[in-house]
């Protein structure tokens, strides 16, 4: 028998996230729209431009720390909904197909290779919709591990947009919370 995960309760929507992300993105607009007499002693000197530049810098950290938080908020409730389908022992098709998963991995199931690939076994349709999530779970563990390698992502790239609607379809379709 395995052992059950007690929730922390601790995870955060994708709502929330977004609203961060746009909290933060207005902001950094704000501080890099100075005008001359404004300015903070970290950016005497520097010419219009380098301003813009900087702020694009910013702008693109933001768009990857975004990112990473989104797709391992979507990661825990994909998980949380994966473990409360096999405690609960529910009867319909998805609920079977992860408790099949269950009995070989427990509560370490992988994500791309276990709990997604119940829901494109049960789902007709999502292969596409999967396909994709395990595309953006390669971005978020390059991001999550240092981005210290060139990622074999193809002509993928994936922004805080596209990884958010990407979240919300499956959620929607899944019928997971967002």
């Amino acid at each position: 028998m395995h052992k059950r995960v007690t929730f922390s309760g601790s995870n955060q929507l994708i709502e929330q996230i977004a609203l961060h992300h746009r909290d933060v993105e207005e902001a950094l607009r704000r501080y890099f729209s100075i005008t001359s007499d404004q300015i903070p002693g970290r950016f005497v000197g520097y010419s219009h431009q380098e301003l813009k530049l900087e702020l694009q810098k910013r702008l693109d950290e933001l768009e990857l720390t975004s990112s990473l938080a989104l797709l391992t908020s979507f990661e825990a409730t994909l998980r949380i909904d994966y473990l409360r389908r096999c405690y609960e022992k529910r009867k319909d098709p998805i609920s079977r197909e992860m408790r099949s998963v269950y009995k070989q991995k427990g509560a370490r199931a992988g994500l791309e290779d276990g709990i997604l690939v119940a829901w494109r076994r049960s789902m007709p349709g999502s292969k596409r919709l999967v396909d994709d999530l395990v595309a953006a779970y390669k971005f978020r563990h390059w991001l999550a591990h240092g981005r210290y390698w060139t990622p074999r992502l193809g002509t993928r790239r994936f922004d805080f947009h596209q990884a958010y609607t990407l979240v919300h379809i499956a959620g929607e379709q899944f019928g997971l919370p967002a």
